[in-house]
């Protein structure tokens, strides 16, 4: 089977065309190095054994996506991560978010119709529940967003169940709980441009020396240690559940031509837990302050993911220590892997 995975170069992106190639799929790749770096491509090479066929497009850029698409009709199935995610961003600059994540998901799904492109897994998020109840299972109702991203990301859903239910188009869902971690071979990982918007890069690169000190966003939310609560998961096992999506589409083992699927661990670690477990791990003190609240953040939010278990037969399988090991060994390897 031929995969086309948009934003193939960023964090989960990356590791998903590892995993795809691994298990033996032919893997197409566009990203326009928005957020992330050329040298992805050779490291995934390097970890994988085989050539990355890539090219630089933006999905913005209709008349350039429609082309490459119509060159490869012979695509089964689209893994779209190609979007800009930074929650804080968002509410900053909401119209970069709505133009890139809304109308480049537009222009995906219109080349795909012309080619006759049926298959397709999105890159959603858990921020369409807003703020739920924990533990939250696909049935819980979609919540006013909290943030221009995450309501780019309800709109996105809602776009994908209009088309499949007014087409041939089967899609899946796949709502991200907290990416975090990176390869074990330290060679891919999380690359933010610029200052890290997301906990784990950003204590990364304090414990490093990068950045002088690390701002927790609050310690007076109603959570025991007063700190935001997240369900962190390790990309590695995120990834492995795109294949797990792929497979349930082609081999048609959908119920519904539009499916949902929380990807997460089940249980959350407050900012403050991810902070000692990091210590823990590295033997390295981290210096960190207390600050304000930052907009858009909510409470706490953990996955109810049964579903994903009983019906593409995948769950976790890594915990927050390997989570915190493996991206303190990127962090610690990443100024030796930049290539210019």
């Amino acid at each position: 089977m031929k995969i086309l995975v948009t934003g193939g170069t960023g964090y989960i992106g990356s590791h998903t065309v590892v995993e795809l190639q691994n298990a033996g799929y032919e893997v197409v790749v566009i990203d326009n190095f928005d957020n992330s770096h050329p040298s992805v491509l050779l490291n995934i090479e390097k970890i994988t054994g085989k050539k990355v066929v890539f090219e630089n497009i933006d999905i913005r850029d209709k008349k350039s996506l429609r082309e490459f698409v119509s060159k490869n009709k012979d695509i089964n199935a689209v893994i779209h991560f190609a979007a800009s995610k930074a929650v804080g961003e968002s509410v900053e600059n909401p119209l970069k978010y709505y133009e890139n994540n809304v109308g480049g998901t537009l222009n995906l799904l219109e080349a795909m119709q012309e080619n006759g492109i049926e298959n397709i897994v999105f890159s959603s998020s858990c921020t369409v529940y807003g703020e739920a109840t924990p533990p939250v299972n696909e049935d819980a109702p979609i919540m006013l967003a909290q943030s221009p991203y995450g309501n780019t990301k309800q709109i996105c859903e809602e776009v994908l169940l209009d088309q499949t239910n007014a087409s041939n188009l089967k899609t899946v869902s796949l709502r991200y709980f907290n990416p975090v971690g990176a390869h074990d071979s330290a060679l891919i990982g999380e690359l933010p441009l610029g200052i890290p918007n997301n906990l784990v890069p950003y204590i990364t690169q304090t414990a490093i020396g990068k950045r002088e000190i690390l701002t927790v966003f609050g310690n007076d939310y109603n959570t025991p240690d007063g700190t935001c609560i997240r369900d962190f998961i390790h990309v590695v096992d995120l990834a492995k559940a795109h294949i797990k999506a792929v497979e349930y589409l082609s081999n048609k083992k959908y119920k519904s031509s539009y499916s949902v699927f929380n990807l997460g661990t089940g249980k959350g670690s407050s900012v403050l837990e991810v902070i000692q477990t990091f210590e823990k791990v590295t033997q390295v003190k981290l210096n960190y302050k207390i600050g304000p609240r930052r907009g858009g953040d909510i409470t706490q939010i953990y996955a109810g993911c049964e579903k994903a278990e009983k019906e593409l037969g995948w769950k976790t399988e890594r915990d927050l220590e390997n989570c915190m090991k493996t991206a303190w060994d990127w962090e610690k390897k990443l100024e030796s892997l930049l290539i210019s």
